[in-house]
């Protein structure tokens, strides 16, 4: 039996024709980017046609993103790139950031503290949402940039990220806006050209794309100083032989993105109900998602649970969700996001985060709705029980 699987915010499953389109730059296709023979320049032409499409989907144009390994990487390249220009004029440079932000940017900010750098940490409101005038309460003349995510990794909180980017600017106009947009690209409609976000990071894997592959958008004119060196692949912005068949499997993942956006944003929607109509109203569930979240990522509390016991119990129902963050899975710590929402340790003991895609039914939705049903009656199977 095939497992049901809500754990798409960790990664989702490649989609067959992104391994399809990936293939060939596997083994036929195998130029270097940068060799000027004609094995090379095959290479660089798919790189270029992959910077482009993906491109025109966010609305920004190829100069202005630089393949990554990931969001992780992406992120630290906004934030570290940004220190190390910010250096070169300003003594002590400022960041404020909010307290849910993935580990990504909270451990990038911990270095560039030990650097000398300060950073002014913003807290949420219950339900994971940061107040763009909290932010920009916080700025100081010494600001450098601001961070905080498009949508909550862990609760599905779409943040108000342009009302911050204006409000940032007003003051502002020099300020750097990031964003790690890693989990808003399969449920936001972006459009760089209207935003006035300045770094964005996306990942590959998030959107049935390829693991190892992300991106980060430099809005033309921001100032980015490179963190390591050795070569001058992404316009000098992140050296190292490119990864071709990767870019290749991310641009596919963004086509058929493209080409089903509407149908795949309607599964998504109707997975999220149907889950929510079998769940929230069970004694012990406290939904800790905002109801107006993104429709991919549902966090509830079970009463009376701990949360990674639930979890194998799952497993071994052939079922797959997350505590939260795939990056801190496997520790002891309770979710720093749950916690700087002023939740209860109780309640964020026993949270678990159900992500959903396309890929997902409403049959699922159901079958997983039942089975939580028994669990918290005292009745639940060891095996799953289709509907």
């Amino acid at each position: 039996m095939a497992m049901i699987y809500f754990d798409n915010a960790a990664t989702t499953p490649v989609d067959e024709r992104v391994v399809l389109a990936m293939t060939p730059y596997h083994s036929d296709i195998y130029g270097n980017p940068s060799s000027l023979h004609a094995a090379g320049r095959e290479a660089r032409r798919a790189l270029a046609l992959s910077r482009e499409s993906i491109a025109k989907w966010l609305g920004a144009t190829p100069a202005e993103l630089v393949f990554t390994s990931g969001g992780t990487e992406a992120n630290h390249l906004a934030l570290f790139g940004s220190y190390l220009a910010a250096r070169e004029t300003v003594e002590v440079p400022h960041y404020v950031v909010s307290q849910v932000e993935h580990h990504a940017v909270l451990d990038t900010m911990s270095l560039l503290t030990a650097l000398g750098a300060k950073v002014t940490f913003v807290s949420p409101d219950p339900a994971g949402r940061i107040a763009p005038e909290d932010v920009v309460a916080a700025i100081r003349p010494n600001t450098v940039a601001v961070s905080v995510m498009a949508v909550n990794n862990e609760l599905g909180t779409v943040q108000p990220i342009e009302a911050i980017a204006l409000r940032v600017k007003e003051v502002n106009p020099r300020i750097a806006v990031h964003t790690d947009a890693v989990q808003a690209l399969a449920c936001e409609r972006l459009d760089m050209s209207h935003s006035l976000v300045d770094l964005a990071a996306f990942s590959a894997h998030k959107i049935h794309g390829p693991k190892g592959i992300g991106l980060l958008y430099v809005r033309a004119g921001t100032r980015l100083t490179v963190g390591h060196v050795g070569a001058r692949q992404e316009r000098g912005r992140r050296p190292g032989t490119e990864n071709v068949a990767g870019i290749v499997g991310f641009a596919k993942a963004v086509e058929l993105l493209e080409a089903e956006w509407e149908s795949r944003q309607a599964q998504v929607c109707a997975v999220r109900e149907a889950f929510l109509s079998r769940v929230q109203s069970l004694p012990g569930v406290t939904l800790l998602s905002p109801h107006d979240g993104a429709p991919t990522i549902v966090n509830l509390s079970l009463a009376g649970t701990e949360s990674e016991t639930t979890l194998m119990r799952m497993d071994l129902a052939g079922m797959a969700a997350s505590a939260g963050s795939a990056c801190t899975a496997g520790t002891a710590e309770p979710s720093h996001v749950l916690l700087a929402c002023g939740l209860a340790d109780d309640v964020v003991r026993g949270a678990i985060r159900f992500s959903f895609s396309h890929q997902n039914t409403v049959e699922e939705a159901e079958t997983v709705g039942v089975w939580m049903e028994r669990l918290l009656t005292g009745h639940a199977p060891a095996t799953l029980s289709r509907q």
